[in-house]
């Protein structure tokens, strides 16, 4: 179902909070499914297209990629799914699918360098978007998309999915409600990349559109493993393209730390790097006082809150452990705060598709949480400490670190 634009589109959000999940009445009317894209068909588009092609609530119409071949093998997989490649375009630029007037939503699972311009170019033609973490590469990027979601009304949900997810609601909503008294120190566990590697140039693959990848980041000669994309490093390792551990895990642990301290439209006010006159840790510090400690040792938790009354741990696999031990498993009081519920961070996207909600991971909440990530390698970068103003959005009394907020984008890719 492409949802109609301009003034039927008005008239369908005044309705759409009459809508019902398709749950609640078995298969979804084919009128009714949501159209969807998928820009960027590399590691983590084929999670998402495993999940999409299980819905019976939307259907993928379109995938779009620079590099034919990856394109083509997803199709496959699409098709296979659905038992039809009739259906299923392909696209080579992100601007071909959006302008199509039969797609309702995208997907934008591309490096971390493409998010905000894809993003932002399918918010003004009127697609709502779902897009990976960390929403950007930059903290001004991050209030263009802002801008650009309020002022066309458009839904944005940040792919930070441990939102959708009871333990670490759970260990949100206890912080939140005081259960372990004051917060005196958090650690979160982020993990290593390899260093940067030298690497010569490669011959091109005739089917990828290698300048198009690169987009806005300066030119640097093609290898297959600056493009690749691979958990344990690729193109993840470079800063050009994402922010390392701090854009990668801390995307996800800072976005609960985040919610569980009530931050979600604002953050820390001074990042200390690793390093730091002794510093063991790199650190973040909110204006209460309370720190965030990168701590990468080994340990069970992935995020760990320290209060006066006691101890909140919780990371995957749905592990959860507190101090006092009965913690995790009493009723919160009546007048308890509840945050927002979700148990499908893909369901809650489509489902405020139709009824024009904000999600669990809106736009503001995603470029908050980035902007931490950011900040820290911005600290990281300059070996010193950076203070930051997060009503103003400002770094405090520091020029070089202030350029730091934005990058020079290539022509002819700007945003």
């Amino acid at each position: 179902m492409a949802l109609k634009r301009g003034l039927a589109g008005i008239l369908a959000y005044g309705i759409a909070p009459h809508f019902f999940p398709a749950r609640l009445f078995g298969r979804t009317a084919p009128s009714n499914r949501l159209t969807i894209g998928m820009i960027g068909n590399g590691l983590i588009c084929n999670e998402h297209v495993g999940s999409l092609t299980g819905r019976d609530d939307c259907r993928i119409v379109a995938l779009c990629d620079v590099w034919r071949s990856q394109a083509e093998k997803m199709r496959e997989k699409v098709a296979r799914a659905y038992g039809d490649a009739g259906g299923i375009d392909l696209h080579f630029r992100h601007e071909e699918l959006l302008a199509r007037h039969d797609i309702d939503a995208v997907f934008v699972c591309t490096p971390d360098h493409w998010h905000a311009a894809i993003a932002n170019d399918a918010m003004k033609a009127g697609k709502d978007v779902y897009c990976q973490k960390p929403l950007t590469l930059t903290v001004r990027e991050g209030r263009v998309l802002v801008e650009t979601a309020r002022r066309y009304g458009r839904v944005l949900q940040t792919g930070t999915q441990q939102r959708s997810n009871k333990s670490f609601r759970k260990a949100a909503e206890l912080v939140r409600n005081g259960a372990i008294g004051e917060i005196k120190l958090i650690r979160t566990r982020l993990g290593h990349f390899p260093a940067v590697p030298a690497l010569p140039a490669e011959p091109l693959p005739p089917d990828l559109d290698y300048d198009r990848w690169l987009g806005p980041t300066p030119w640097r000669p093609f290898h297959p493993d600056r493009v690749k994309g691979d958990y344990g490093g690729g193109w993840r390792c470079f800063l050009e393209y994402g922010g390392r551990k701090n854009g990668d895990w801390g995307a996800h642990h800072f976005d609960i730390i985040q919610w569980a301290l009530g931050q979600d439209g604002s953050g820390a006010v001074e990042y200390i790097p690793k390093g730091y006159e002794g510093a063991e840790f790199q650190t973040h510090v909110y204006a209460d006082g309370t720190r965030v400690v990168r701590d990468d040792g080994d340990q069970p938790a992935m995020i760990e809150f320290q209060g006066t009354k006691g101890a909140v741990r919780v990371g995957r696999g749905d592990f959860l452990e507190t101090d006092p031990v009965d913690l995790a498993h009493r009723p919160l009081p009546p007048d308890a705060v509840h945050l927002y519920a979700s148990d499908d961070h893909e369901g809650d996207f489509l489902e405020c598709v139709r009824t024009r909600q904000r999600p669990i991971c809106d736009v503001e909440v995603g470029h908050r949480t980035a902007t931490v990530c950011h900040l820290s390698g911005i600290a990281a970068q300059l070996r010193r400490p950076i203070r930051w103003d997060p009503v103003r959005e400002e770094i405090l009394d520091d020029p070089i670190a202030s350029s730091l907020l934005d990058r020079p984008r290539r022509t002819p890719y700007a945003l």
